[in-house]
C-alpha cells in the first residue's frame, strides 16, 4: 500500500484476502514507522455504532512491489497509537459540531 490510497487488500493467516477501507495514516518518528488504521469494506466506519478498526504497520513497496503489512511489537507502539486515535476521535466529533 502506499500513501493516500483508499483501500487495501489484507489477506489473514488462513489466506482468506479481504478489502478494507483505510481511515487514515501517519508516520511516527519516535518509531520510525509509518501506520495505518483501517476497517472491511461493508462495515462502513460510522461514530454511533461500534465498527471494528484494525491498525498495522506498514513498510512502502519500492518500485512496482507492494506494500507490507506488520503487526504492532511493544507496548510503547500501542500506546503511542492510542493517543494518535483518541487525538483523531476528539477531532471528528469537534468538526461535527
Amino acid at each position: 500500500m502506499e500513501h493516500g490510497e483508499k483501500h487495501i487488500t489484507v489477506v489473514d493467516e488462513n489466506g482468506n484476502e479481504q478489502l478494507c477501507e483505510v481511515l487514515f495514516t501517519f508516520e511516527s518518528e519516535d518509531f520510525g514507522k509509518s501506520y495505518v488504521f483501517y476497517y472491511p469494506i461493508g462495515a462502513e466506519y460510522d461514530d454511533e455504532e461500534e465498527t471494528e478498526i484494525h491498525v498495522s504497520a506498514f513498510i512502502p513497496g519500492e518500485g512496482e512491489q507492494e506494500g507490507e503489512l506488520q503487526p504492532i511489537e511493544t507496548e510503547e507502539e500501542w500506546d503511542m497509537i492510542e493517543e494518535v486515535w483518541n487525538t483523531f476521535c476528539a477531532e471528528q466529533e469537534e468538526d461535527e459540531e
